[in-house]
């Protein structure tokens, strides 16, 4: 159980243990996420649940408790609420507000009665039958660091700024903001609210917000502005920022460790508004801010608002949770590309996304891939994190180098929350311009950082020129389309632009100060560089402030990369990276750069992935220093730069490397498999304590749940309590599963792998199996147990297992020296394959297998001068994580990144045996294999369990293989 003793007693030892290995071991603050209820144990205590603010045209009195569109869920209506207020509200033919009366609660109304009412949520699953935390009450919270962080800094405080560096906090956030979809619609909506709201709202404004409260979702008439909005979401902002991440803040600050982590729904202006008010001002709080970047998502947004908090205010390193939700095939080509360019937007600290205890039960579908042993690839993991390593050395050392600053535009944004059909367009293109805006300069060599209005006062108490933001300084400042500025936004703009300072607004006028009315932005803009929307522009005005320019050969200015610049003492370090995913990443695109760099300087590459150091020859136009580099598709560079010319300059061309002489491959090749072949058994008949079994085959995932409906137990999914909270009840149902398993071969021997064998009864064609577990399959979970063979023609296997609130129905699994072929959604045992051919292993016998393959063959070197070669080995294409390459049975090197290529030198006359062993995935025996949307990004627990036209009993099987035939070439 969460943060029991014995809990706490493992926590000990994993610190104990990473002490004695020179690790550090980093704090979770929370049982899942978010952040905030401490597996519930917080909110137990009803004062310290989640509350929102119900703004409803039903009042409690008319709710209706047996109709099931009122499911009183979070965010719903539960007709349990505290009566806050009410109103009689009258609009325009336009849907904007014509006037509005707060009345009492049993008053009538002359137009349209609306109820507020502070609504506490109601248990969930998720917080183990428990709600979430208050996350506007800095008394919630304290609750929350009394039961969590006092506890750990009772069990390891010892090791608070030694082997524990900090406490990862996981996505806090306050209650969603809801808007209405129409204006004249009569629907609940939902806002974040907390009972003593109304009091320090009117105690910051001076007006008591529940006398506009219908501001905050009908538009005002005439494009009329809202102040009352504004400070709303303003205060909610504060409330939670205060609460949560100043409050936890201060208390790791007190006690020598980091508060680490990331906030809730940080890319978008919309995201950010709805759950956190703004992203940047948590960050304060933060010892190391992070982010979470999941699905292979390019949020640039995310990354760059982060980021610049950590460098204005000095933050030693930014953290982020990365690679979540990829799934099992997600290749070291991804790992390396979406690392790349998150580093360049300064991550230093990475949180992979995760590594299992155990794939048992639900456990296995918690996001996979695990970086951990049950992916056959584990073992070469160093190859992406030594490179990263490599990277974040030289990206924590001095500080950062950028001249331009841009103005958060969110709390003009804050202003258009409103209803759907008046607001939306509004509000999509503003996060357009957001989002494009910081596209235009992350990727065109321009870095910039975000400047938050709500922080500036803090970080800025002396205006000039360059901007002093913290511990940075901006020559150029950019605002992008605001429609309002903060007062002290503005004194320091005037100061700024007073002193010199190049002022650009891009799009429309600030005609609001604070959000009313004012001539200050409009005068400001007049007096400054005013530039319409536009990227052309825009560059013209920026291009005096590059610190580096990217370009192609032909001049263009390269616009899928990124990078980072940071001043070391007398030396200053770059990291360019790619920030786009290649148009097909079987093809082997390059591009041939320039890049260039204000100042004379000779230039050393760091080679991450070899870890080799070269003097790199350059250029030098125009008092700037030129490098030519080609980039392939995965390709990421670290160069250190030291003032005073280099020896000798260097004007590129393209490589002259002759073609060679191309060594035939044969058609078919020994190989060799480190796993036994796998069939999988996902698909059974089944029955309920012994009853008759179904007629149909049925998914086994689908059949389980369909027996706990009939039983009354709770279902699995995602969503499901933890297990611990569960009581351990000895079950008292079973459930049997019969497997029909065709052969067209007799198997003399082959194992079962099944979860928990020694409570299950296996009878193999009439004749009961010893369910002794002999050994594990994939993980030390799945147990094996050894079947005396299957015999050709149909084979029946039935299992019964005890069947209850804490036991898993799971998929199950025969090993043995075989092939497997499919047909739809029918799988049959067939003669192991005598050879492999180059191409997806799926229909080749090896249709579920994820072990590694080692595919085999003889080159001849022969007929060559005699003398000693170097051999070039090109895979084109492949499916799994990375290929190491044997000649003569000596390893030579891996094959990861386009254009996949390993050249061998010395190599002698003769015959040669030549071995490629490819990392595969395990996607076919352990994936969603059978969800139809194959464009689905987001490999969680639902995605086994998708429905109607999502849903296939036919496979959905990856490619997995040395996919064309390789080019071995003597050179």
């Amino acid at each position: 159980p969460y943060l029991s003793a014995e809990y706490m007693d493992l926590i000990r030892a994993c610190t104990d243990k990473a002490k004695s290995e020179e690790m550090l071991s980093w704090l979770y603050d929370e049982d899942r996420w978010p952040s905030g209820a401490a597996g519930g144990i917080v909110t137990k205590d009803e004062q310290y649940r989640q509350r929102y603010l119900m703004f409803t045209p039903t009042s409690n009195r008319e709710f209706d408790y047996n109709n099931p569109n009122h499911r009183r869920n979070e965010g719903e209506h539960n007709g349990k609420g505290k009566f806050v207020a009410a109103y009689d509200v009258k609009l325009n033919p336009d849907g904007t507000l014509a006037g509005f009366v707060r009345i009492g609660e049993n008053d009538n109304a002359k137009n349209d009665k609306w109820y507020a009412y502070l609504e506490i949520c109601e248990p969930s699953t998720w917080y183990n039958n428990q709600t979430y935390a208050d996350t506007l009450s800095k008394k919630a919270i304290n609750r929350f660091i009394e039961v969590t962080h006092e506890a750990y800094k009772n069990v390891v405080g010892d090791e608070f700024d030694k082997t524990v560096p900090a406490i990862f906090t996981d996505e806090p956030q306050f209650s969603g903001k809801g808007t209405l979809g129409n204006s004249f619609d009569k629907t609940d909506v939902m806002l974040p609210w907390t009972d003593d709201f109304p009091e320090t709202f009117i105690a910051a404004y001076g007006n008591d917000i529940l006398d506009c409260l219908p501001e905050l979702f009908w538009e005002m008439p005439g494009n009329e502005i809202s102040i009352n909005r504004y400070h709303y979401h303003d205060h909610i902002c504060q409330r939670f920022t205060e609460a949560f991440a100043d409050n936890i803040g201060a208390w790791c600050e007190k006690n020598n460790i980091a508060l680490t982590g990331h906030m809730m729904d940080e890319p978008s202006l919309r995201s950010q508004t709805g759950k956190l008010g703004e992203a940047m001002r948590a960050y304060r709080g933060f010892g190391i801010p992070g982010i979470d970047m999941l699905c292979n998502s390019h949020e640039f947004t995310t990354a760059k608002q982060c980021q610049s908090a950590v460098h204005q205010y000095g933050k030693e390193a930014m953290l982020c949770e990365i690679y979540g939700v990829t799934g099992w095939d997600f290749d070291f080509r991804g790992h390396k590309l979406h690392g790349d360019w998150q580093a360049a937007l300064g991550v230093t600290v990475r949180v992979p996304h995760l590594t299992w205890y155990t794939m048992k039960g639900e456990a296995k579908r918690d996001y996979p891939a695990s970086i951990n042993y049950q992916s056959p690839w584990f073992n070469k993991y160093s190859y992406v994190e030594d490179h990263f390593a490599r990277v974040n050395t030289a990206m924590t050392r001095g500080v950062p180098v950028v001249k331009i600053g841009v103005i958060h535009p969110v709390e003009s944004y804050w202003l258009h929350w409103g209803p759907k059909d008046v607001t939306n367009l509004v509000r999509e293109s503003m996060d357009y311009k957001f989002r494009t805006l910081t596209d235009w300069l992350v990727n065109g060599s321009a870095d910039f950082d975000f400047i938050s209005e709500s922080l500036l006062p803090d970080l800025c108490r002396n205006a000039g020129n360059p901007l002093n933001v913290g511990a940075m300084n901006y020559d150029v400042l950019i605002v992008p389309d605001c429609e309002t500025l903060r007062s002290t936004t503005l004194d320091r703009l005037e100061a700024f632009a007073a002193a010199g300072g190049k002022l650009i607004f891009m799009g429309g006028t600030p005609a609001l100060e604070d959000a009313v009315p004012s001539d200050r932005g409009v005068v400001l803009c007049e007096n400054s560089i005013h530039i319409g929307f536009d990227k052309a522009e825009l560059f013209r005005e920026l291009d005096p402030y590059r610190t580096v320019t990217i370009r192609h050969a032909d001049g263009r200015l390269a616009e899928s990369y990124t990078y980072q610049m940071r001043q070391d003492n007398d030396c200053k370090w770059l990291f360019i990276a790619k920030t786009r995913e290649p148009y097909n990443k079987d093809c082997f695109n390059s591009d041939d750069l320039r890049i260039i760099i204000p100042g004379e300087y000779s230039v050393e590459e760091y080679d991450t992935v070899s870890g080799d150091i070269k003097t790199v020859s350059v250029g030098y136009r125009q008092n700037s220093t030129v490098i030519s580099r080609r980039f392939y598709d995965y390709d990421s560079l670290l160069l250190k730069l030291i003032p005073g010319k280099s020896e000798s300059e260097y004007d590129y061309t393209a490589s002259s490397e002759s073609a060679g002489v191309v060594i035939p491959m044969p058609d078919f090749l020994h190989y060799e498999l480190d796993e036994p072949n796998v069939l999988l058994l996902d698909m059974a008949r089944w029955a309920i304590d012994g009853g008759e079994l179904s007629s149909e085959k049925e998914e086994i995932l689908r059949l389980d749940n369909k027996a706990r409906r009939i039983l009354g137990l709770p279902l699995r999914e995602g969503g499901a309590a933890q297990p611990y909270t569960v009581k351990a009840v000895p079950p008292t149902h079973s459930m049997t599963l019969q497997f029909e398993i065709n052969s067209l071969v007799d198997v003399p021997s082959a194992f079962l792998a099944i979860e928990d064998p020694q409570s299950a009864t296996i009878v193999l064609n009439g004749e009961n199996i010893d369910n002794t577990p002999l050994g594990w399959y994939v993980d030390r979970s799945i147990r094996t147990v050894l079947l005396p063979g299957l015999h050709k023609g149909s084979n029946t296997l039935r299992i019964t297992l005890p069947i209850g609130a804490r036991t898993n129905t799971e998929w199950c699994y025969i090993l043995g020296d075989f092939g497997v072929r499919i047909m739809g959604k029918n799988a049959i045992i067939t003669a192991k394959p005598a050879a492999l051919a180059f191409g997806d292993i799926v229909g080749q016998g090896l249709t579920f297998y994820g072990g590694n393959i080692t595919y085999q063959t003889e080159i001849n070197v022969d007929g060559f001068a005699g003398q000693n070669k170097t051999l070039k080995v090109q895979i084109p294409r492949y499916r799994g994580a990375i290929i190491e390459v044997y000649l003569d049975g000596r390893n030579v090197g891996d094959i990861a990144y386009s254009p996949n290529t390993l050249c061998i030198p010395e190599v002698s006359p003769g015959a040669h045996k030549l071995g490629l062993k490819l990392y595969t995935h395990r996607f076919n025996a352990f994936g969603a294999v059978h969800n139809a949307d194959l464009a689905r990004t987001w490999h969680g627990p639902d995605a086994w369990r998708t429905g109607g036209e999502r849903w296939s009993y036919e496979y959905n099987l990856k490619q997995i293989g040395i996919l064309s035939t390789p080019f071995v070439t003597v050179l």
